[in-house]
């Protein structure tokens, strides 16, 4: 019974030679003329061999960055994200690689950041907050960049929410109508609240139209306002003092991923100085904030891993439709009013 051998000489031919199960098969057609031929056929394989070796190895394993504030020890949404990515198939070591990089709170560092991520040759790279969601998008326009961002189209980092264009797709908070919320839920809480400080990042430029926005609900629930700026963690003690001697009933603090990553400090340092802190992430009410009034981050990062998924399938961020968030908690902590060390959590409807 015969069988076949192929040689490969070229990516679109097979020279078929029928072998025998006998030793003789070489030495029977490797006469002249045909010792040439099969010599040249034997040479072609081998250069040919190379090559057909490279197309048989396994696809280049996709490389994930992801850049936040904090570090890697008080970053509550890592873990999420991972996770989502986790239960969509991917699997860290065998199908996915991450690089994770941290910014603590110097917001000027973000850039080298971002270099260094395109240096780890990353394949796209999921950002939250405005600042470091510039800073990716100033480096290259080209890597694709998912963002957990607070009204991207109000702040210029999208065209659209149906077509966001340019390299840039994710999440959007209202992060404006959540603030509203907040003062009038504080004056539900604290009615006797008249004066109210704001706590901003001045590296934040989302923040200077937020307080805008706000002004008019001020007015209505007869608020009076004083701007308070911290850059860095270590300036939190400085302004609630001199929140303090103003002096302030509350603190409203805009969001921000500095501000929420040390959100233990901020607690700590705001207690010390019988300020009540009304946040916007959940996390910081568990640090020790009144109340926050927000959608679930958690949730927005472990959704954000579908938008990775998408574009490492072949998708461009232009075309993927930017996803606003639908659902709110407020989470009201009770320690400080009960003695109690639990914290009540509802869902609530889109702010209005």
């Amino acid at each position: 019974m015969k069988s076949f051998r192929y040689l490969l000489t070229d990516p679109r031919q097979f020279y078929i030679l029928p072998c025998g199960t006998g030793s003789s098969w070489v030495s029977d057609r490797i006469r002249s003329p045909n010792r040439r031929q099969f010599t040249t056929l034997l040479g072609g394989a081998v250069a040919a061999w190379p090559l057909a070796a490279r197309a048989q190895q396994p696809d280049k394993t996709p490389r994930v960055g992801y850049i936040r504030a904090g570090t890697s020890n008080n970053d509550p949404y890592r873990e999420s994200f991972a996770r989502g990515m986790h239960d969509l198939g991917y699997v860290e070591g065998r199908n996915i690689a991450f690089e994770f990089r941290h910014y603590g709170d110097d917001v000027g560092s973000i850039p080298s950041l971002i270099s260094d991520l395109l240096q780890a040759k990353v394949d796209v790279i999921v950002v939250g907050g405005t600042p470091a969601i510039r800073a990716a998008q100033a480096v290259r326009q080209t890597i694709p960049i998912v963002m957990i961002a607070a009204h991207p189209l109000g702040t210029g980092l999208i065209a659209g929410l149906a077509r966001p264009g340019g390299n840039t797709t994710g999440l959007s908070i209202l992060s404006a109508e959540l603030t509203i919320k907040r003062l009038e839920l504080l004056k539900e809480v604290v009615p006797q609240a008249i004066r109210i400080a704001i706590l901003k990042q001045p590296g934040n430029p989302a923040h200077p139209m937020f307080i805008k926005e706000i002004e008019p609900t001020a007015g209505l629930l007869a608020l009076t306002f004083r701007i308070f700026e911290a850059s860095r963690s270590e300036d939190f003690d400085r302004n609630f003092a001199l929140m303090r001697e103003w002096p302030a009933d509350a603190v409203i603090v805009r969001d921000d991923p500095v501000f929420n990553s040390y959100r233990a400090v901020m607690s700590e340092s705001a207690a010390r100085h019988r300020l009540p802190l009304i946040c916007g992430f959940q996390e910081m009410t568990q640090a020790g904030c009144l109340f926050s009034y927000s959608v679930s981050f958690k949730d927005m990062w472990y959704r954000s891993a579908t938008y990775v998924d998408k574009i490492l399938r072949g998708a461009k961020p232009a075309d993927l439709p930017v996803e606003q968030a639908s659902r709110y908690q407020l989470v009201i902590n009770l320690q400080d009013r009960q003695g109690a060390g639990h914290r009540r959590s509802a869902d609530a409807p889109h702010p209005r």
